[in-house]
């Protein structure tokens, strides 16, 4: 099996997965409790006045009246192989159905507001992490054992050790001004300002920059750790494999053979990152967005469970899943670009 069809092998794959991914989670929302239907029959009751009498009459009629008619409205009435039909065929995999908790919007409108700040957003981290990551495994993997490693280690880990939201709290309660006495140099939260967003051009662009400092900061700082450690980890090994070693016999530098032959191989491992790094770009960080108020994907997707909003939650699963299982394809493609010796048999 050449390359070209085992690519096409896998692109064919992706169908099938994409759609058992989207059924599962699409019977889940219809079987699990606390579905649109139960939502709006708790505001129903929640609405209702007038005492106990009042309350306890409103609450019966909700429950024995208008069940089935808030059924009929959200379509559950149907058969759930017709709901799984009309969300996929007739409202185009979820993407024009109206929001549960944004009745005046559709599942895309919502997402495409958001997307822009998301994508923004990962790009740069993407960016950040395998800059920085990347550089510093390669000089840890050669100077290994040395001061320099040890101090990096120390920093690596402790960074890694603290949770994402509370490096952000802290970058936030240092640098924002939340705290006085200490520095206020950047803002306390959101993507951009109003006067940078109606100046545009270059404007805008530095002022999002200058609103994603923390919040990237905070991301880079706890995910890159792991990234930094395999990918001196993977070097070390290469360095110490046979075929180093047979290339250093035949006359080559050190340093021929590390960043001739030692590398390239190295940085298999780190492609396999690539289709989760492809879905954190999209989909966005629910943690470092919410702490930060940035109106991204992440806090669209915490707002959809929080709310029960299924409409928006499955089209959001449906762009996540899409961009997962492509980003699995590029990982693979990586693989060939990195190691043109690598069998698909």
């Amino acid at each position: 099996m050449n390359r070209f069809q085992y690519l096409l092998r896998r692109l064919m794959l992706l169908v099938p997965t994409f759609f058992g991914i989207t059924i599962v989670c699409f019977m889940l929302t219809r079987l699990l409790p606390g579905g649109p239907v139960e939502m709006a029959m708790a505001r129903m009751r929640g609405g209702g006045g007038g005492g106990e009498a009042g309350g306890g009459a409103n609450a019966a009629l909700v429950s024995e009246d208008m069940k089935k008619e808030l059924e009929r409205q959200f379509g559950f009435d149907q058969p759930i192989w017709k709901q799984y039909y009309n969300w996929a065929i007739r409202d185009g995999l979820g993407m024009r159905m109206k929001s549960y908790e944004y009745t005046d919007k559709t599942a895309w409108e919502l997402i495409r507001s958001r997307l822009p700040v998301s994508v923004w957003f990962g790009v740069v981290s993407f960016l950040m992490s395998y800059l920085v990551c990347i550089p510093l495994g390669i000089a840890k993997a050669l100077r290994h054992g040395s001061p320099f490693d040890f101090a990096s280690s120390v920093i690596v880990f402790s960074a890694y050790a603290v949770p994402a939201f509370a490096v952000g709290m802290i970058l936030k309660m240092c640098l924002s001004g939340t705290v006085d006495g200490l520095w206020d140099i950047f803002p306390i939260g959101g993507f951009e300002s109003d006067a940078a967003a109606a100046a545009g051009g270059w404007t805008l662009f530095l002022d999002r920059a200058y609103h994603m400092v923390l919040p990237v900061t905070a991301y880079v700082m706890t995910s890159f750790a792991l990234l930094t450690i395999m990918m001196k980890n993977s070097l070390m090994e290469q360095m110490s494999a046979d075929y180093v070693r047979t290339v250093l016999a035949k006359g080559a530098t050190r340093r021929r053979a590390i960043w001739g032959h030692a590398l390239r191989n190295a940085l298999i491992p780190i492609a396999t990152g690539f289709g989760g790094i492809l879905g954190v770009l999209f989909a966005g960080s629910m943690i470092i967005e919410t702490l930060f108020e940035i109106p991204g994907m992440g806090q669209l997707s915490l707002t959809a469970l929080m709310s029960h909003d299924y409409a928006v939650f499955m089209a959001m699963l449906v762009m996540t899943a899409s961009i997962q299982l492509f980003g699995n394809l590029v990982s693979d493609f990586c693989y060939m670009l990195i190691d043109p010796r690598i069998h698909f048999d």
